[in-house]
């Protein structure tokens, strides 16, 4: 079974980690030392039903508050799919944690309340997503009992977010409406919305493709680790030498020709081994390592790609950043660290371009500075050549993340856009 990773995304009390709870539930994919759990929590709090918000809103300040806070994630599967769901925050104050849960996602739903229609923090999360390029967008208007499951409110919004959308770059946009708190057309369709012609929201999950999402065209090939065993006693692992990484795109099979960056070496895959043994063909996200047929100078940090089809190498980058940092600000002429697939290198900030204002999408070219949830464009200086792809081309290397040389902690999280 393939997995799919869906981040919820949304306003505040539109219902994320209602409708989180609701397909765990409904899936029968929690334990009943949970379920009795969430029973004996919601009785306490003077509620007269199962609030299946707490089973993603865990910490202590989330229940207080009845908000998302921390990016949860949550695991379940059903006959034909595996999931992971990041449940993000609403809060513009936690854009950050956004970021974080939608980078990796491959479908991201959009929780929109039947009653308020689409809001400012509706739209900024639209934008986030396809700022990170998920290239799938489920728009749930949750919250229809509460407006009678009525059709024209349901078009309504339909329309307003298709023009919004025309804006933006959004490959596969799919509306549904839905209670959370009752279950209408979350694992089931209901009968409630009779004037309702597509599938379920677990229905959708299960179905939709996936596959061709990834790039199976560009071989890119991170070196993270060289094996050498140096087993004397076995004369086949005494002279081993293995590069281990995940593919971060195309297809590797044994006897393809490749090259080694940055020497520009060209070789031979002779095997390719995985986790249970040898392998026919790699491809993302396979975790292997790769056997060449002549002994280069290769080491962590370096990438193998094919000879005709390289990725870009460059220590120039322009790219958009989100700062993640309450305790410094992003200034032009700034010392960071840059993390690139496996490879660490020092940068400096060259130049601020402008601050984008998620909300109105108006670029401030006159901005110097970035605070912490905030996203801009920059120009990087990077110490030594980094091999990357534009982000649009390739999520993985064309994404990294800056790190402060001082207290080695995650200061922002990027995507290339250029390089040069």
């Amino acid at each position: 079974m393939d997995i799919l990773r869906f981040a919820t995304a949304g306003s505040v009390d539109d219902g994320k980690s209602t409708l989180i709870g609701r397909l765990l539930f409904d899936s029968k994919s929690i334990f009943e030392d949970q379920l009795e759990s969430v029973e004996r929590t919601s009785a306490d709090r003077g509620e007269d039903y199962t609030n299946l918000a707490l089973l993603t809103d865990g910490l202590r300040a989330e229940r207080e508050q009845g908000i998302t806070i921390d990016v949860a994630y949550r695991y379940f599967a059903t006959p034909r799919r595996k999931f992971i769901i990041a449940d993000t925050p609403g809060h513009i104050q936690y854009t950050r944690n956004m970021v974080t849960g939608a980078s990796t996602a491959d479908l991201a739903i959009i929780l929109v309340d039947a009653r308020k229609g689409i809001l400012e923090q509706s739209r900024r999360h639209a934008f986030l997503t396809t700022l990170l390029k998920v290239p799938h967008l489920v728009v749930a208007v949750n919250k229809m009992d509460l407006v009678d499951y009525d059709q024209r409110r349901f078009e309504d919004i339909v329309d307003e977010f298709t023009k919004f959308a025309a804006k933006l770059e959004v490959s596969d946009l799919t509306f549904i409406p839905i209670s959370a708190l009752h279950g209408d057309n979350v694992v089931d369709r209901s009968p409630n919305t009779p004037w309702y012609q597509g599938s379920s929201l677990l229905h959708h999950l299960e179905h939709v493709h996936i596959a061709s999402d990834r790039n199976l065209i560009d071989v890119r090939f991170p070196v993270q680790y060289v094996i050498r065993p140096h087993k004397s006693t076995d004369p086949e692992l005494h002279d081993y030498r293995g590069y281990a990484g995940q593919v971060a795109g195309g297809v590797l099979k044994p006897g393809d020709e490749v090259v080694h960056l940055p020497s520009g070496l060209t070789t031979t895959i002779t095997h390719i081994d995985g986790p249970n043994g040898p392998v026919e063909e790699a491809y993302q996200p396979m975790s292997v390592t790769l056997r060449l047929a002549d002994d280069i100078d290769i080491s962590r940090g370096d990438m193998i790609a094919r000879p005709n089809n390289r990725p870009e190498t460059a220590q120039d980058l322009d790219a958009m950043v989100c700062w993640m940092t309450p305790d410094r600000q992003l200034t032009p002429r700034m010392k960071v660290v840059v993390k690139h697939t496996t490879r660490t290198a020092k940068a400096m900030v060259k130049d601020l371009q402008y601050r984008l204002d998620v909300n109105t999408l108006h670029r401030d070219d006159s901005a110097d500075a970035l605070g912490l949830n905030e996203i801009g464009r920059i120009s990087l200086r990077v110490t030594q050549p980094l091999f990357v792809d534009d982000y649009g081309r390739n999520r993985l290397t064309g994404g990294f993340v800056l790190i402060d040389e001082v207290t080695n902690n995650t200061v922002a999280a990027g995507m290339i856009i250029g390089a040069k």
